[in-house]
């Protein structure tokens, strides 16, 4: 069954063409329109940018990292000082993974209780348990907050992913029991790998828990699409349709239209950013390396075709000359627009939607993006 009545998030899908949503996420804090992409605030900041530019980008929401936080300033003090609100002058949702999948990449040791590992900052050792994640969270009084999971690499053995799956659920239940805050919504997370048949398990047990949302998480790891794309219906299938659905870290615009094809409302991930720093722009024309000597002699915005006042006013020949000289007014300029770009996309999926076109812009997206490839069937 569903999480009570009492959930301090609702979810209203507006229109819907095949498996395609678009609706409005509220909370106190207001209304997210959906689909939504989140930029990724590590430590309380996207990389290169501030909160006045996060305003003149308008993201109705943006993600925090429950782990980094917690090691540096410390939740405890983010919580003395207001909450990471009042902490980044951010007055929009913000929601916090649990930490979940920067543990695992530091290859820690898992037990019932949780996970130990070292600190990227010092080597000290530090132990993450459900019950510590939800408290870190509610510290630092994120909008959402997510449980903490056992992301499982990939490939993996179907011993391993049933036994992460298994943990992963318990650690659920035991999540939810921690959580207090009832102004803070609780997400819980879709495990199993590239398994449909775990997938849908993982779907049915996390949801017979009850939670406010829902994440699809372990996927755009590195696998294929075609091996990605039955995993995530199979989870998708078996969600509430009252409930946002949140596919974890993923970025690019492939694989965003997928998602959302396949009836994902939200999404977060580093690569607009990361790219950005590389010198690369998300465009209409696919990817452009501003680095590559063609543009140092022109004069076009980033992207001609996309007319976004953070996006039109400096030249591709002027970016790559603050490229070339490692000048980090490049990164800037180049995650603004990368930003822009994504919001963009989003809102254009969600009008495609609205008017019953989606399927035409999912082509669009796949001949820009991915022309050597289908779009797969279904």
């Amino acid at each position: 069954m569903d999480r009570d009545r009492d959930s301090p998030l609702t979810m209203t899908v507006e229109s819907t063409n095949g498996r395609a949503r678009a609706g409005v996420m509220t909370t106190a804090r207001g209304a997210i329109p959906t689909p939504v992409f989140m930029p990724v605030g590590t430590r309380a900041a996207v990389k290169t940018l501030d909160t006045a530019d996060l305003e003149r980008l308008g993201p109705p929401i943006v993600l925090g990292n429950t782990y980094h936080l917690m090691e540096r300033p410390g939740a405890e003090l983010i919580g003395e000082l207001g909450g990471l609100h009042a902490f980044m002058d951010w007055p929009g949702h913000v929601l916090t993974d649990s930490g979940g999948y920067q543990v695992f990449s530091l290859e820690p040791t898992i037990s019932e209780q949780g996970a130990t590992f070292r600190s990227v900052y010092d080597g000290s050792a530090v132990e993450l348990s459900p019950e510590r994640s939800v408290a870190v969270q509610e510290l630092l009084g994120a909008d959402i907050a997510m449980v903490l999971d056992v992301c499982t690499a990939l490939p993996a053995t179907p011993e391993q992913l049933r036994h992460d799956l298994d943990l992963t659920v318990r650690w659920a239940e035991r999540s939810k029991a921690a959580h207090r805050r009832a102004d803070q919504a609780q997400f819980g997370i879709v495990q199993g790998g590239v398994d449909p048949d775990l997938r849908a398990e993982s779907a049915e047990r996390t949801v017979a828990i009850g939670f406010d949302g829902y994440a699809v998480g372990g996927l755009s790891v590195g696998e294929t699409r075609d091996d990605m794309v039955p995993a995530l219906r199979a989870a998708t299938a078996l969600l509430p349709a009252d409930r946002p659905r949140y596919f974890m870290g993923l970025g690019d615009p492939v694989g965003l239209v997928e998602a959302v094809h396949n009836g994902i409302d939200m999404f977060d991930c580093v690569l607009p950013t990361r790219l950005a720093r590389h010198g690369t722009a998300l465009t209409s024309e696919g990817r452009l390396n501003l680095r590559n000597l063609r543009f140092a002699r022109d004069d076009a915005p980033i992207d001609p075709g996309f007319r976004h006042p953070l996006s039109q006013r400096y030249s591709r020949a002027y970016i790559r000359h603050l490229l070339q000289t490692n000048e980090p007014t490049a990164g800037r300029i180049i995650t603004l627009h990368n930003l822009a770009w994504l919001a963009d996309l989003t809102a254009r999926m969600r009008q495609a939607i609205v008017d019953g076109r989606f399927e035409a812009l999912r082509s669009e997206i796949w001949s820009t993006w991915a022309p050597d490839e289908e779009p797969p069937a279904g």
